[in-house]
C-alpha cells in the first residue's frame, strides 16, 4: 500500500504505517532528513520543480525521473508500506502514488486507480507532466492522462492531509 504526504508530515507518516521505502519528489532534496528507518537503498530523491513546462532556472520532472521512479517501485517488495511525498502532499507525490498504482497493476483500469486517488484525497492535483511522462513509459496510450484530466482539479490547499492509496 501506498501512503501520501507532505514533506511536513513525511515522519510521522512513516512511523505511523510502518514504512519501510521513501520516494520523495522535491526540489531541493537536501531539505529532506531521512527518517531513521528508512535505510539510503530504500529512500528513491527525485530533484524536481513542481512544473509541467519548461521554466529557466527550474527542474522540469523528466523521462529520467520517470524511470527512477519506475524502477524503484518495481524493485519494491511490497512486505511494508511506502511513503510517497513531495513538498505539499498535492502534486508530485499523488503523481508518484497514481504512477507507481498503475505501473504495478499494468491490467488495472486507469479510470479506476484515478477514481481511488481522489476518493481518498479532495486536494490531490498530480502533475500532469509526471503522469504524461509514464504515460508513454508505460504503454498506456493516453488513459493515464485522460483518467487524470477525468477527476478534475482538487480544492485548493497549502498542503494534503495524508493519505493511503490502495495498489489492489
Amino acid at each position: 500500500m501506498i501512503h501520501v504526504c507532505s514533506l511536513a508530515r513525511l515522519h510521522d507518516t512513516v512511523r505511523a504505517t510502518g514504512a519501510r521505502h521513501v520516494v520523495t519528489l522535491i526540489k531541493d532534496v537536501s531539505l529532506v532528513h531521512r527518517p531513521a528507518t528508512i535505510t539510503p537503498e530504500n529512500h528513491l530523491l527525485l530533484d524536481m520543480d513542481d512544473i509541467t513546462d519548461h521554466i529557466e532556472g527550474y527542474v522540469m520532472p523528466a523521462e529520467e525521473h520517470v524511470g527512477d521512479l519506475l524502477r524503484f517501485v518495481r524493485a519494491w517488495d511490497r512486505a511494508n508500506p511506502m511513503v510517497v511525498h513531495c513538498y505539499a502532499g498535492i502534486s508530485r507525490s499523488t503523481a508518484g502514488a497514481f504512477v507507481t498504482a498503475c505501473a504495478l497493476n499494468p491490467r488495472r483500469d486507469e479510470a479506476t486507480i484515478a477514481r481511488a486517488l481522489r476518493a481518498a484525497s479532495p486536494t490531490a492535483i498530480p502533475n500532469i507532466r509526471i503522469v504524461s511522462l509514464a504515460d508513454r513509459m508505460l504503454g498506456r496510450n493516453g488513459r493515464m492522462i485522460a483518467a487524470i484530466e477525468s477527476i478534475g482539479p482538487g480544492i485548493a490547499a497549502y498542503a494534503s492531509e495524508p493519505f493511503r492509496l490502495d495498489l489492489e
